[in-house]
């Protein structure tokens, strides 16, 4: 059934973010050959995930929290299971420990479009939930998801931006502020403010906000992909201003750093420089 107070979603690429702590002392102490041998498997393997079925991201996390981050794209949630049984089985895993991971779905919000389908319906005199009105409403919103602006965002590629930063995010649910009682309506209107904030920093950063509701801890997570990192904190601070997120936004760990290219592994493991997003 198609609740009218439901905003409905598009969705794309499942997500699986895998973060992981690098035991240096011990790769250093591993000899020339068995670490290029190590590392060749890997990125063999990064190259395989790269396809029409999937991407993969890889990023130094900067802080405490963990040293290396996978960002894993698939198409069927089965292609992540087995994009993380692959990298499970490198050798590469001896020296990595797992410290966090984040599952979820590429998604796109879809407040207005909702509301403007259901007007549609109810114009052409449909009644609400009958099997013609659900097919109509299915029918319009397969027409939303090859729109040429929503289509491109469900099956992008992981963003080539040097800096990322990810975190979870949930919207509140306390006994004074709530955000799944607000009316439709309201909630629309502050997520179209909330979304306005957003797109004045179009070309600045590459945002995808992905659904994880009924696959981890928290609702959503975001990824922000930038050229310049202090774009994170401009953006994240204006946005805790928004009514949406200051009234109903609640925020798990930030993890941000630096991405880098599958070819350049070896220079994240060897720890001789900072290791390229470009080959």
């Amino acid at each position: 059934m198609r609740d009218p107070n439901v905003p409905e979603s598009l969705e794309g690429w499942w997500i699986l973010h895998r973060m992981f702590s690098f035991d240096r002392r011990a790769w250093d102490g591993t000899t020339e050959k068995k670490r290029r041998k190590i590392v060749a498997h890997a990125v063999d393997l990064f190259a395989h995930l790269q396809s029409e079925d999937g991407d993969v991201g890889l990023a130094q996390i900067v802080g405490h929290k963990a040293d290396l981050m996978f960002t894993h794209y698939a198409r069927t949630f089965e292609g992540l299971a087995y994009a993380q049984t692959l990298v499970d089985k490198l050798d590469l895993l001896a020296f990595l420990l797992p410290r966090d991971s984040y599952v979820s779905v590429l998604e796109v919000g879809m407040y207005d479009a909702t509301a403007k389908i259901h007007a549609d319906l109810q114009q052409r005199g449909l009644e609400a939930q009958s099997p013609e009105w659900i097919i109509a409403f299915d029918e319009a919103l397969a027409l939303q998801a090859q729109s040429p602006y929503i289509a491109p965002r469900l099956w992008a590629r992981v963003p080539q931006r040097r800096f990322v930063c990810f975190y979870p995010m949930n919207k509140r649910r306390g006994e004074t502020e709530n955000w799944y009682a607000l009316p439709f309506d309201e909630r629309a209107k502050l997520m179209r403010d909330h979304g306005h904030i957003g797109r004045t920093y179009q070309g600045r950063v590459t945002q995808v906000i992905s659904g994880s509701i009924g696959y981890d801890d928290f609702e959503w997570g975001v990824d922000l992909y930038a050229d310049d990192p202090i774009v994170f904190k401009k953006l994240v601070y204006e946005m805790r201003f928004d009514e949406a997120s200051s009234k109903f936004g609640e925020f798990g760990k930030f993890w941000s750093g630096i991405q880098f290219a599958p070819d350049q592994l070896h220079v994240f493991l060897d720890g001789d420089a900072a290791p390229a997003l470009v080959d």
